[in-house]
């Protein structure tokens, strides 16, 4: 793309420096390029003309076409108004403004023709529209039939005066100066095979379709390009990582097989098994292996993870595990300490609390080579800790961590970069799996170990709850423990700690013969860890807490996991809830609590939570209802960066798109063949740093 579009916004006709101040802060537009490419979320249907006998209070918006016949100033002062009759051959309508009525009376011509378009409401038995959209009907401007564009604003911009119909103006003029300079981005043979429109048409017919065809050919191509340069980006990382990062290999298990004959109390399952392999084959391929490890919760992955580890040890190279929290970093420590002994292993863990004194040793212990594997959270980023050779790096809910901080880690080895396998529990869907870690290669562990039963979900109105506090008091007497959740909404945080308050008071009341632990987000880190692990060591049998357990211990005995006002829960949240129990060989529950008053959408979450265990068929329908920005957090949507497609609903097409950048790139690499220029040159006019490879730059 030529400099044209890197043109200061503020240099457009209508914009100045000022309204181009408020664009870079508010919408993050700053050139021609990022305006013409804000585009529209919705479009107002101009096609349907309606008579005034038509209109109805039920109808969003109309446009009507008749005969101005009569304005007049009503009221006094502040409170003055412009009332106007608009009549067809069907009737009559008022036309009605409470606002800059002098300017409008001014500008409205009596015994003229108008398309109206606005809101129909009623009052005393009369339709009137307030402040409606008007446009003189002349011979040079028809009655036009045409899709309106939507903008996106903010209350801010609007209080300025930069409304969707100004950004639409703006748009118009902008389009008209650039139509010379956009330039087809997508290869001849893309274009043909997949009967796309071109980026110039595309680009002025999402801003102002001629029709809705047009409309959803301009749409379909954007959509195409913006995934297919995301896929291409990510492919050809991989192709390179597979090309050039060589990685050791680590063919050696001795203490492996032994592990395995004398020392698993355990089968793996064969979701687990086939995973094994599939790791093992990246470690002996002499590439670096960068792999992705999905399973839901209680799945197994930590089990994978020690193996892998063994592998490495085997091969004379040091390992580390990284976890988001202590709490975290310390249940796998804990859970892998008697397999690493029983082995001989040195095995250590690092967190934000461990002691100076221990520190030292760890650092000395790693230098030297004499510990093998390490566990820890962030602290194991720092500058002091050194390996002799790190072979490995197993990261834990790896979308907790930046990228920034992930690459700390893998120059940790200066001389062969170390092996990675990413570990998450949040079941991924798979256009998100494929947009987000599309440059990884992708395990799923897809089964239970055996003995462990799926968790029974119901959902009970708030009139059941002395039953279900029944059936809690029944499963404590057989020797088990129950979690009892509330929610936590940061806006509101006062609200919420007066509801676990009142929550734990009422549970205390209605169990005065159990002990009761309590945990939220406002105690300290050690009065936290003092209540989980009393529940842990079984001396308190209800948890009454906030989400913060949504990560958390591991609780073989709870059986029971009650989740008051799970409307207001995500679908991912109440599914992660709910795998904290389930953990032993007991028939776990999950009961979720709500009011009569549900959305429609709080209903579509909890049938999909009481129907099914399966995290990524929750996943799928999360990411409906929600779109990939929420559930991903923050830390991802500039990962995404998407300016039209969405992943919820354009699977297909990325399906499509990705098989498209993965022919192209098994034929040419390195985009040296003639027809694919486009796409060559479209690339290398962009920054270093871009992430979406589709954006106008």
């Amino acid at each position: 793309m030529s400099n044209f579009f890197h043109t200061k916004i503020e240099f457009l006709k209508g914009v100045g420096p000022q309204r181009a101040e408020l664009l870079q802060k508010e919408l993050g537009i700053f050139t021609y390029g990022d305006l013409i490419q804000h585009y529209p979320f919705r479009y107002l249907d101009r096609t349907q003309f309606y008579k005034i006998a038509e209109l109805d209070e039920s109808l969003p918006y109309v446009q009507i076409k008749g005969r101005l016949r009569g304005k007049e100033l009503l009221g006094e002062g502040r409170k003055q108004r412009l009332s106007a009759r608009l009549v067809d051959e069907t009737g009559e309508i008022e036309l009605v403004w409470f606002k800059g009525v002098k300017w409008v009376e001014k500008s409205l011509k009596n015994h003229t023709d108008y398309i109206v378009f606005g809101k129909p409401t009623e009052f005393n038995g009369r339709y009137n529209i307030a402040h409606p959209e008007l446009e003189e009907v002349t011979e040079q401007k028809p009655t036009n039939a045409f899709l309106q564009p939507v903008y996106n604003t903010t209350e801010k911009l609007k209080s300025f005066r930069v409304e969707s119909k100004t950004i639409a103006k703006m748009m118009e003029v902008l389009l008209n100066m650039a139509a010379p300079h956009i330039q087809e981005t997508l290869s001849p043979d893309l274009v043909d095979h997949y009967r796309l429109i071109g980026k110039r048409e595309a680009l002025l017919n999402i801003h102002f379709p001629e029709s809705a065809e047009k409309y959803k050919a301009a749409k379909f191509r954007l959509t195409f390009e913006e995934l297919f340069y995301v896929q291409l980006r990510l492919l050809r990382q991989r192709v390179v990582r597979r090309v050039e990062l060589k990685g050791q290999i680590f063919k050696n298990i001795p203490t492996l097989n032994e592990f395995y004959k004398n020392h698993m109390t355990f089968d793996l399952t064969n979701a687990q098994k086939r995973v094994v392999k599939e790791i093992y084959k990246d470690l002996t391929a002499g590439k670096q292996m960068n792999r992705l490890l999905q399973g839901d919760v209680g799945s197994g992955k930590t089990i994978v993870a020690f193996i892998t580890m063994l592998i490495a040890a085997d091969n004379g190279a040091q390992s580390v595990l990284m976890a988001p929290t202590e709490i975290l970093a310390d249940q796998h420590y804990q859970g892998l300490k008697k397999f690493a002994d029983s082995l001989g292993i040195l095995l250590g863990k690092l967190t934000g609390s461990s002691k100076t004194k221990d520190r030292k040793v760890l650092h000395e212990q790693l230098r030297s080579g004499e510990m093998k594997m390490i566990v820890g959270t962030h602290a194991l980023l720092e500058d002091v800790v050194q390996f002799q050779n790190l072979g490995l790096c197993i990261v834990d809910e790896q979308h907790r961590f930046g990228v920034e901080q992930r690459s700390r880690l893998w120059r940790k080895n200066p001389q062969i970069i170390p092996h990675v396998l990413v570990m998450t529990a949040t079941p991924i869907p798979r256009t998100l799996a494929m947009t987000l870690y599309g440059d990884l290669d992708v395990s799923v562990i897809d089964e239970l170990p055996a003995g462990r039963k799926e968790i029974v979900t119901v959902h009970r109105f708030d009139s059941h709850r002395l039953r279900v506090f029944e059936f809690i008091r029944k499963e404590i007497k057989l020797g088990r423990q129950a979690y009892i959740v509330y929610p936590l909404i940061e806006e509101s945080e006062g609200m919420d700690y007066k509801d676990l308050m009142d929550g734990y008071e009422s549970v205390r009341r209605a169990f005065p013969e159990f002990q009761i632990s309590m945990v939220h987000g406002k105690m300290k880190a050690q009065d936290k860890d003092y209540e989980m692990q009393r529940f842990v060591k079984n001396e308190t049998h209800i948890m009454v807490a906030t989400t913060v357990i949504e990560v958390g211990v591991n609780v073989p005995n709870a059986s029971v996991m009650v989740i008051e006002s799970a409307e207001r829960f995500g679908l991912s949240q109440l599914h992660q809830l709910r795998g904290r129990v389930g953990r032993g060989a007991e028939q776990s529950y999950c009961i979720l609590m709500t009011g009569y008053k549900l959305s429609k959408d709080s209903k579509t979450r909890l049938e999909t939570m009481v129907r099914t265990n399966n995290g990524f068929e929750i996943a799928d329908i999360d990411l409906k209802l929600r779109g990939p920005g929420d559930l991903m957090g923050t830390q991802q949507s500039g990962v995404l960066d998407l300016l039209i497609s969405d992943l919820a609903k354009d699977a297909p097409i990325l399906q499509e798109a990705r098989a498209a950048a993965q022919r192209i790139l098994e034929q040419d690499p390195q985009l040296e063949q003639d027809q694919h220029q486009n796409i060559r040159k479209h690339i290398q006019s962009l920054s270093a740093n871009a992430v979406n490879w589709s954006r106008i730059s």
